[in-house]
């Protein structure tokens, strides 16, 4: 027997929050948490007066295209099947759930940021986003609905998706800075 799969084994303990916990991974409860990170951003950089504002919330909506862009052909390549809490069928690696609440959470987070003046506030910040990315992999994982190397393998993907934001964000937000009198900045480097 494999090692997630005696995990598995282990962990599944079907509930009311673990139910709860594996919907926050839902498109239709993430992707409005982005589409909201990004509008708020994106208003506050344009009132900024930075050029380019509305770049960091395209690349975010990008990082989330990415997300069934990639899960969807490695669940057709992989077809790996479900844990027998679920019903008999294929497609189970990796997590689609698990990656959109890494991508959504991950690329909220990093879009509000940036706003946050206080640094207990962005801790706290961080602190939600980890826990919610987390609990939402220990949601699927005890209700069942997935192995936790499904969950394991997403998150990793998570991890490069928003790498790559955060890359591209810096860039762009970096390129885009301006000085008082509305010129772009001489400043090209971290300060």
């Amino acid at each position: 027997m494999r090692l997630d799969e005696r995990l598995s084994g282990a962990l599944v303990r079907p509930g009311r929050l673990s139910e709860l916990l594996a919907d926050l991974g839902n498109v239709p409860v993430a992707v409005p948490v982005l589409a909201l990170a990004a509008a708020y951003a994106a208003r506050r950089a344009r009132a900024a007066g930075t050029d380019r504002w509305w770049r960091p919330a395209a690349a975010a909506a990008l990082a989330m295209a990415l997300v069934p862009a990639l899960v969807v052909p490695l669940k057709v390549l992989t077809d790996r099947p479900g844990t027998p809490a679920v019903p008999p069928a294929t497609g189970y690696y990796p997590s689609g759930h698990t990656a959109t609440a890494v991508v959504a959470y991950g690329c909220a987070t990093l879009l509000l940021l940036p706003w946050l003046r206080r640094a207990a506030a962005r801790r706290g910040l961080v602190a939600l986003c980890a826990a919610l990315v987390l609990g939402v992999g220990l949601g699927l994982v005890r209700r069942g609905y997935h192995w936790p190397l499904d969950v394991l393998a997403s998150w990793c993907l998570g991890a490069v998706l928003l790498t790559l934001y955060a890359v591209c964000a810096a860039r762009v937000s970096g390129s885009s800075r301006r000085t008082s009198a509305g010129t772009p900045s001489r400043r090209t480097g971290p300060s």
